[in-house]
């Protein structure tokens, strides 16, 4: 069926998109963002743990607990919204979907005094160990669906946030 006027065939039906799976799994428009929308996530996250952490002026073991508690909520609702995001988009591990760098990130956080200096080494660990997937990191992207999506940058999470401490206690130690 063409258009009468123009000639041009109409655009195919846009399937329906389900939006708490595209709102949670982008991060609420973080992974439109380009280029790079994984550091777009990654980003993002960091901004609202570190406003927060101002906000509330909090403990450092409150920050520690509420960082680990959201960075498992994230990780709990994360994986069925990028199941989802990725059926809809029909890729694998769709670019778009960046809850998994959020969860990821927020674990590289945990146990870090809010600063800028100590930000910036989660952010530039958790995105090289996300990027270069060192064993057995990539391993875990071969898990099915959002499980896989999610769970390799849980895993990059963690060795940034051991990697983050481990430096901050050779170039700092206690006294």
């Amino acid at each position: 069926m063409t258009n009468s006027h123009s000639g041009v065939l109409p655009h195919p039906p846009v399937s329906p998109k389900t939006r708490w799976a595209w709102a949670v799994g982008t991060f609420f428009g973080a992974g439109l963002l380009k280029p790079g929308p994984g550091t777009y996530g990654s980003i993002a996250a960091l901004l609202l743990w570190y406003f927060a952490a101002h906000a509330l002026h909090t403990t450092s073991l409150a920050l520690a607990l509420g960082t680990a508690f959201a960075a498992l909520l994230v990780t709990l609702l994360g994986i069925p919204a990028a199941t989802i995001v990725a059926r809809e988009s029909g890729r694998e591990d769709p670019g778009h979907v960046v809850i998994d760098e959020v969860a990821g990130q927020l674990i590289a956080l945990i146990g870090l005094t809010p600063t800028w200096p100590h930000a910036a080494l989660a952010l530039v660990l958790f995105r090289a160990f996300d990027i270069f997937k060192p064993p057995p990191i990539r391993q875990l992207e071969r898990l099915p669906a959002g499980t896989g999506i999610m769970l390799d940058d849980v895993a990059a999470g963690l060795f940034a946030l051991v990697f983050a401490h481990l430096l901050l206690l050779l170039t700092h130690p206690p006294a």
